[in-house]
């Protein structure tokens, strides 16, 4: 596969030649930067964890050289960060027998750059090589530009695959925005109650990040577990563990949809709850 930046890598932990290990896709998540997959994306790790007939691809799109750093790393320059966060990771691709890990290795700039067509080219030879069932990415919502930019290159690069080469659903996972505001009916609610383990480990690799002065690890795993707690006010908990996603299928199922419009409704009916809840008691 050619991808438009020598920098690129897929790295296969099982050791299978890439052509071969990508096409086992079933599941798969692109995100902005190293660390969002394991955060917004473990509903599609779990569901391949140990499944001979289910594996999960992991692709980041920047090369994360540009993040905040402390302790052991706060005199690295860009380019040894950007080196570790590669190798993070890869470490979290073994620790969850990852399909393939792809990183693509852009700067920030070239994913917020809506002309610039070489990311869009790399995601959609990547959809073909994998055709997942599954795929996760950053919500529209989110308040990071680069993982916005990230999410509309990637509806982008699917609505420019046949329909056949599409994914069967999309989601837009939480990361930098919660989606415990969205309405019930608007809300994919995923259960990843299990391996807690698995989760604690998956976070804890990227060490740069951690020691760097954000608690990924702890805010992660403590808003699955608020999600759990607060999906339902008026019964029992039906898991210790949530990841909400915003359902973008209809944007890759109608191209002609317009993302702006789509996001807006979402967002009017959310409105609209929180009025007609005050104007009941009022």
């Amino acid at each position: 596969m050619q991808l438009h930046l020598d920098t690129a890598e897929i790295f296969v932990p099982d050791g299978l030649p890439a052509e071969e290990a990508l096409a086992r896709t079933t599941h798969m998540a692109i995100g902005a930067h190293q660390d969002d997959l394991e955060i917004m994306a473990f509903d599609g790790i779990l569901a391949c964890f140990h499944q001979p007939s289910r594996w999960f691809t992991g692709v980041v799109v920047t090369n994360g050289s540009g993040s905040p750093r402390d302790d052991v790393y706060k005199d690295y320059d860009d380019e040894r960060m950007r080196s570790i966060r590669r190798v993070e990771q890869r470490k979290a691709a073994v620790v969850g027998e990852y399909a393939a890990q792809v990183l693509l290795d852009y700067p920030s700039s070239a994913v917020k750059d809506g002309a610039n067509k070489a990311p869009v080219d790399d995601l959609a030879a990547l959809l073909r090589a994998t055709r997942p069932q599954v795929l996760y990415t950053h919500n529209l919502a989110d308040k990071h530009d680069t993982h916005v930019g990230v999410t509309l290159r990637v509806i982008e690069a699917i609505r420019g695959l046949h329909r056949e080469e599409r994914p069967e659903r999309v989601y837009g996972c939480e990361v930098w925005r919660d989606l415990d505001w969205m309405t019930d009916v608007d809300k994919v609610a995923f259960d990843v109650s299990q391996h807690e383990n698995l989760q604690a480990a998956l976070l804890g690799v990227f060490d740069s990040q951690i020691c760097g002065g954000k608690r990924y690890d702890l805010a992660t795993m403590g808003r699955r577990r608020a999600n759990a707690t607060y999906y339902a006010s008026h019964s029992t908990d039906i898991a210790t563990g949530m990841v909400f996603a915003m359902d973008l299928t209809p944007l890759i199922h109608d191209p002609g949809l317009s993302i702006q419009a789509y996001l807006q409704a979402i967002i009017d009916r959310f409105s609209r709850d929180v009025a007609d809840r005050l104007t009941k008691f009022l």
